[in-house]
């Protein structure tokens, strides 16, 4: 009995093992790719299940490399053959894979249709006797081969005849649905559209939404079903939303020609998945249904410097309900550009979260729990669906800091001063000309003694910390005010202009009036 050679890739690169894919036709000429794995730990795990006759694997790999992948293979499955990849530079790593029983390998440079074949031929003269491949004559392209490639965005020539067998209709829609609700769904749209077919499409887990199994539609194209698939579907929307309160349903804009689904499924379908992160959760997501706003601007998830300035100089005030104002305007702002790219958002609540904490210790602040609690903000940042699970997470982040402010400030006793009443008697002061001395002597302690606690205390010196609260608020003022740069200097405590200008540039690294002219500069350039 005849069969196809089954063929196992392995390569950590997608775009390798797309090219691999679609570089021949593979049942044409007698083999067929049953699998693809992104490293040898990976592939092991399919060969179990799959019992490939030939694996065409990578050698430099994470996880497990293909040396060891394999070795490995060679002791458990001694009639399975191994074709290494690889580029020149580890020609010398691949000679040693032969000791392990390599078949052959074929340099990444050279991998074309003709090459590739040559190898294959040689190699299943080495599988155990007795297997014969499939006819070509026999072989047909079937539908799903046809929309791998083409999702994959590869050329195919689709025969007419098979098309219209297969697609009868004249519109097409990309649909996705939850794996948990989409079969009984499913079921419940076809019974309301006549003239409709879906067809599953292959492809792997969608990055964050693993739970989404995808369609390709195709529906009757006349006046009464031109919007027909959307209402149905805003029809079936409040049965099919989770328990977890997870939407169900999402669908592309309509294309007319199948040769268009991969273009539709990269530049429409995934981008719109996207969107659901800052999007209102009761909603059939497709491109119609979008909220309007009057530009379309590609956010950029970043605090300007003034809005991350206020935000850590509240925190490092204590206090919080102005520092988190300032946060959930900022994610306010961003949920309103629905086209905020999710993993700088992400990125950005991240490293927030890890400089309060830092800041908090700064202070003396922070307790054992904060610091080990971070981990899991990040693990949850990572894993949330929805804007509204990072609202929770802060919401959870700022009643531990409160904790912890209460349990540092509490362990305070007679005799030793809190770090925060000193940072606030200098951020009110700063304007008047404070002294070590008479800041201890407000404080009933012996200088000597006040500036040794504040060095173990703060992350800088007492002078330092004056001379940075003051350059702060200069840079402030040469911003947003008009006054002269020596009466700025008389402002935030230095009598002395050309000391304030020395003090400024040791902390910036410019003069005020560079600092000033640089800044209205680029204001200029972002207005222009």
């Amino acid at each position: 009995m005849s069969e196809l050679y089954r063929v196992l890739v392995v390569d950590d690169e997608l775009l390798v093992r797309q090219g691999v894919k679609h570089i021949l036709n593979w049942e044409q000429h007698g083999f067929c790719i049953v699998g693809e794995a992104s490293n040898g730990k990976e592939a092991l795990e399919m060969i179990a299940e799959l019992s490939p006759h030939i694996v065409l694997t990578d050698v430099v790999m994470p996880v497990m490399d293909g040396e060891e992948l394999t070795r490995l293979i060679k002791h458990s499955w001694p009639d399975i053959e191994v074709i290494v990849l690889s580029s020149f530079s580890e020609f010398d790593y691949v000679r040693s894979t032969f000791q392990s029983g390599v078949s052959d390998y074929i340099l990444k440079p050279h991998l074309e249709t003709k090459m590739l074949l040559s190898v294959l031929e040689k190699t299943v003269e080495r599988l155990p006797v007795g297997l014969q491949r499939k006819p070509q004559a026999d072989y047909t392209i079937t539908l799903n081969q046809v929309l791998e490639k083409l999702i994959d965005r590869y050329e195919v020539e689709i025969d007419q005849t098979m098309l219209a067998e297969w697609f009868p209709y004249q519109k097409y829609y990309i649909m996705g649905t939850a794996v948990d609700e989409g079969e009984q769904l499913l079921e419940s749209l076809q019974a309301l559209i006549s003239e409709m077919t879906l067809y599953p499409l292959p492809v792997n887990s969608i990055p964050r939404h693993p739970e989404l199994r995808t369609y390709v539609v195709n529906i009757g194209q006349n006046a009464e079903a031109e919007n027909i698939l959307l209402s149905k579907l805003k029809l079936l929307y409040p049965s099919s939303v989770t328990d977890s309160g997870d939407f169900v349903w999402a669908l592309s804009g309509p294309f007319h020609s199948l040769d268009q689904l991969g273009g539709t499924f990269h530049r429409s379908f995934l981008p719109l998945l996207s969107y659901r992160f800052f999007l209102p959760v009761p909603m059939v997501l497709a491109p119609s249904e979008l909220p309007h706003f009057e530009k379309v601007i590609r956010a950029s998830a970043s605090l300007n410097d003034t809005a991350l300035h206020a935000l850590m100089e509240h925190i490092r005030r204590l206090q919080l309900e102005e520092g988190f104002g300032v946060l959930y305007q900022f994610i306010a702002q961003q949920s309103e550009s629905y086209n905020t790219d999710v993993f700088e958002f992400k990125s950005l609540i991240g490293n927030l979260i890890f400089n309060v904490i830092q800041l908090l210790g700064t202070m003396n602040m922070s307790s054992d729990a904060l610091n080990e609690a971070k981990y899991s903000y990040f693990k949850a940042i990572e894993e949330a669906g929805h804007v509204t699970d990072i609202i929770t997470l802060l919401e959870q982040f700022r009643t531990q800091i409160d904790r912890s402010i209460h349990e540092a400030t509490s362990s305070f006793h007679d005799g030793n001063p809190n770090m925060k009443l000193l940072l606030d008697y200098i951020d009110k002061n700063y304007t008047e000309p404070i002294t070590l001395t008479e800041m201890a002597k407000q404080f009933h302690f012996n200088p000597s003694y006040l500036s040794s606690f504040f060095a173990a205390h703060h992350h800088e010196g007492f002078k330092e910390h004056l001379n940075r609260v003051r350059i702060d608020k200069a840079a402030d003022l040469l911003r947003g005010s008009d006054h002269s740069i020596s009466e700025i200097g008389s402002m935030v405590g230095y009598a002395d202009h050309s000391y304030f200008c020395k003090v400024f540039k040791k902390n910036t690294g410019i003069s005020p009036s560079q600092y000033r002219r640089q800044y209205y500069t680029r204001v200029e350039k972002e207005q222009g």
